[in-house]
């Protein structure tokens, strides 16, 4: 008891400017929550150093009734705890409350580029939600502009309770949540459970996510969840990769061209009539007018010439589809014995946002003869 009278009358009696050794049962790390878990490796290389070189730089502290609250150092208080090469800790203590302290986390860590995005959400939704600040009074507190604090405060309130629990304990990585925050709450848990079980990184995981929002159906959601990979070589362009040998060499090359515009053809008609408008902002519309123009003008000419191709290749097409029969000009002349290519030898291509099995048709009918 008189051990612990002795600190406490030490620790108020602490001039802000002095740095001071602290044993590491003394500190409060409650501030830990507003700090992403660090990784095994990081955690490793910080015991080596700690072992080789010592403690290089003191930790940061604020008095909260008393009680040291840790801001800066929560790596190296766990590593020595972890390590149990040292005891204690130098210290060095600021003046601040509760906000100025949470203030106190990104100021320290921002000019090294220390801190998550997610962690910056952290801190700007405790200020927010828990200190109850306005928004702009967190953007002057934290010197930035009111726009970066709304962003900080959707990015983390998107997330689902149960990814949010799971990042807060370190299971999943910052830029994978980032990806999760763009899904709606109830798409992320079957998101992440697709992630693990295909143990799918970060980049993959990015390119689900913008599967997923362009899906218009219930089945082309489970079948990018069900085979992510394969969703995405498909929409990739990887859609034709096998020769057909009953093509020319030019054949085979606009057989992928082909298939490349289709697969882009139905992305681009998924997001004109399920999101279109709606999806953009208002600065977007200038810019991006002339070319959605040009898009109107060379769809119009593409389709007309593909018109033209379609009757030079003597398909006649129907309400219900191509049918493959001989026109007038091809009657006048008896000697072209080969005839037209029957429907099922012809070589197909599918795309993604149609089916989910664009890739497949074309290599099948390559391997049918």
């Amino acid at each position: 008891m008189g051990k612990r009278h002795f600190l406490m009358h030490a620790i108020t009696d602490w001039p802000l400017a002095e740095v001071r050794p602290l044993a590491l049962d003394e500190f409060d790390c409650s501030y830990a929550r507003y700090r992403l878990q660090a990784t095994g490796e990081v955690r490793q290389r910080m015991i080596h150093s700690l072992k080789r070189y010592g403690q290089l730089a003191p930790v940061v502290i604020f008095l909260r009734q008393d009680q040291p609250v840790l801001v800066d150092g929560f790596k190296r208080h766990d590593a020595a705890r972890e390590s149990g090469s040292l005891g204690e800790l130098l210290t060095r203590r600021i003046d601040a409350d509760e906000r100025s302290a949470k203030a106190a986390i990104y100021g320290l860590n921002r000019l090294g580029g220390c801190l998550d995005q997610l962690e910056e959400a952290w801190i700007v939704q405790a200020l927010v939600r828990e200190d109850g600040l306005s928004q702009p009074a967190v953007a002057q507190l934290l010197g930035r502009h009111k726009s970066w604090v709304c962003r900080r405060l959707a990015l983390l309130e998107k997330l689902s309770d149960a990814v949010r629990g799971e990042l807060a304990l370190g299971l999943i990585s910052a830029s994978m949540s980032r990806q999760l925050t763009r899904l709606p709450a109830g798409n992320q848990g079957e998101t992440l459970a697709a992630v693990r079980r295909e143990d799918l990184n970060a980049t993959e995981l990015r390119g689900v996510v913008d599967l997923l929002l362009g899906c218009s159906s219930r089945p082309q959601v489970e079948f990018v969840l069900e085979k992510p990979r394969q969703a995405l070589r498909q929409a990739a362009g990887e859609i034709i990769r096998t020769y057909d040998p009953r093509l020319s060499a030019a054949g085979n090359h606009f057989a992928r061209r082909l298939a490349s515009l289709l697969d882009q053809l139905a992305r681009m008609e998924n997001w004109l009539r399920h999101q279109g408008l709606a999806a953009l902002s208002a600065c977007d519309c200038l810019p991006l007018q002339p070319g959605v123009a040009r898009l109107q003008r060379d769809a119009a000419t593409v389709a007309e010439l593909a018109a033209e191709l379609v009757t030079e290749m003597g398909i006649e097409t129907t309400n219900d589809g191509p049918t493959h029969e001989r026109t007038d000009t091809q009657r006048d002349h008896p000697s072209q014995s080969d005839g037209p290519v029957d429907e099922k030898h012809r070589p197909h291509v599918g795309n993604f946002a149609v089916c989910g099995e664009a890739g497949h048709r074309a290599g099948a009918a390559g391997t049918s003869r």
